[in-house]
């Protein structure tokens, strides 16, 4: 059992790629509680440069809404201990002399295409898996890097800061990248688990850009005067280095209560694994796409991104944006009620990755691909939660084949836990027992990270899942007796 050394309220800021929130956490013996005080909005806003339109993220207006959330939780807990920032992975802000030179880049921006195959005349595919054990993404932090290498925006350039850290460094003033997401750079050695300085210079960039690597739940620093009058803090308050890569902080909030556990991080994203202890570096992995990512603890997040959530709110997008008038609630019943066969379509296809009309593009791969074309909005809908259902078992499979690690239940954590549809028809493709929740997972394994780094806890990750499991109410879906695939 986790042992009580003091109990106390954190803030979690967690940065995802459609929202933000602030939460409180309130943590002590068999005590766990979240409380959202501020939610906003965060998505990409288009630039023209040089006549081309251009995706970037909005981190000053981002970064304001953070602090106005810090706000509201120092006026509502005075005795605040910690904040821990989270976010997204692979993007960040170049800077000189401390000031970000441009908006960064959002990772679904094109300009990364051109990249891949000048990275790999360097270094081949083969050889950086050996390297960093990350799946191949045509976004990741590397090809962004060697784009902007090539367009010449390195060369008045003296550090970079993944998002997290940059929030971290504004609030603090210490410039530093927490390892969970180094580790989807592409540029973190998978075995030492510091900068891999020969493939960085061979590839053309300055090592001395790259930050001092710490790892979760290392105390940043106390809060920068300025920062600290902004948001009414009454005394001293730290910034702690939490997993800064959503999806660690969300692992650590896996309810599990063994070790025979898959985990799907569901959410824009649908991140499918299992944890481990050491990297597999595997060529069978490497084929199948499998990624070696840094947890807390130095655990191993081996998983497989699938589109997740995304094919179906850019469907809804595109929906709204012709006039209608959707209700989720609506949507998910209609397409339970679908009873005959829809389509399974690969989810994975690199079409589905750009903002866009969604709904024509599945309907096009249906039809270059022979299967049945859903018309209705209740089909297409049913096809998207079947087809991710079915990259979800299959990445489950796939996670225990290649890590030789046994899975006798799924967790599915983050907003897709709420999707009941999309739970059960897991459940059923994958033919093992679903457990759903929690939905503020990554919120969770924030505030467990700053809280034991304060020592309101103690304890490995298995102990702080049970204070989870404790704690939340969880969904079970079991697998139907009988499944027709289509």
């Amino acid at each position: 059992m986790t042992n009580k050394t003091d109990a106390g309220v954190v803030a979690a800021v967690d940065l995802g790629a459609t929202s933000g929130r602030v939460m409180l956490g309130y943590v002590g013996h068999n005590d766990l509680r979240l409380r959202p005080v501020a939610r906003f909005s965060n998505g990409p806003i288009r630039l023209n440069e040089n006549g081309q339109p251009t995706l970037h993220w909005n981190m000053v207006e981002l970064y304001r809404s953070v602090l106005a959330g810090l706000a509201v939780a120092v006026g509502e807990e005075p005795h605040l201990r910690s904040i821990g920032v989270d976010s997204w992975a692979v993007d960040y802000a170049l800077l000189r002399r401390g000031r970000m030179q441009q908006l960064p880049y959002h990772y679904r921006d094109t300009r990364t295409l051109p990249a891949v195959d000048a990275t790999h005349a360097v270094a081949g595919p083969a050889e950086l898996y050996r390297a960093n054990g990350l799946q191949f993404l045509p976004f990741n932090t590397l090809y962004q890097l060697t784009a902007d290498l090539t367009a010449g925006s390195l060369d008045l350039v003296d550090s970079f800061l993944l998002v997290p850290d940059l929030v971290n460094y504004w609030l603090t003033g210490t410039a530093v990248a927490e390892r969970s997401n180094a580790s989807t750079t592409g540029l973190l050695n998978v075995r030492t688990r510091e900068w891999d300085a020969p493939l960085i210079e061979r590839l053309g960039f300055d090592v001395r850009m790259f930050p001092r690597l710490i790892d979760a739940g290392t105390r940043i620093g106390a809060l920068l005067p300025e920062v600290a009058g902004e948001i009414r803090s009454r005394g001293a308050l730290s910034v702690t280095a939490v997993g800064s890569h959503d999806t660690a902080s969300a692992v650590v909030a896996v309810p599990a209560q063994g070790d025979d556990f898959a985990y799907i991080s569901c959410g824009t994203w649908g991140l499918v694994g299992v944890e481990l202890d050491s990297p597999v570096l595997s060529e069978a992995g490497r084929a199948q796409n499998f990624t070696n990512e840094g947890g807390v603890d130095g655990r191993v997040r081996y998983l497989h991104n699938v589109m997740g959530l995304w094919l179906l709110s850019e469907s809804i997008r595109a929906w709204e944006h012709a006039g209608e008038s959707i209700v989720l609630a609506d949507l998910l019943r209609a397409a339970e009620a679908v009873t005959t066969p829809v389509s399974v379509f690969d989810a994975d296809d690199p079409r589905f990755l750009a903002p866009g009309d969604m709904p024509r593009r599945i309907r096009e791969y249906c039809v270059e691909h022979d299967l049945p074309v859903p018309h209705s909005h209740a089909a297409l809908v049913r096809s998207i939660l079947e087809s991710l259902a079915d990259a979800f078992a299959r990445g489950i499979a796939q996670a225990s084949l290649l890590s030789g690690k046994t899975v006798n239940v799924v967790h599915i954590v983050g907003g897709g836990s709420q999707n009941r549809l999309l739970c059960q028809l897991t459940a059923n493709r994958s033919g093992l027992p679903v457990l759903a929740g929690p939905v503020e997972a990554t919120a969770i394994g924030n505030v467990l990270v700053q809280a034991r780094s304060e020592g309101m806890l103690t304890g490995p990750l298995e102990e702080l899942r049970a204070l989870v499991a404790r704690s939340v109410v969880v969904e079970h879906y079991s697998p139907a007796r009988t499944l027709v695939r289509q």
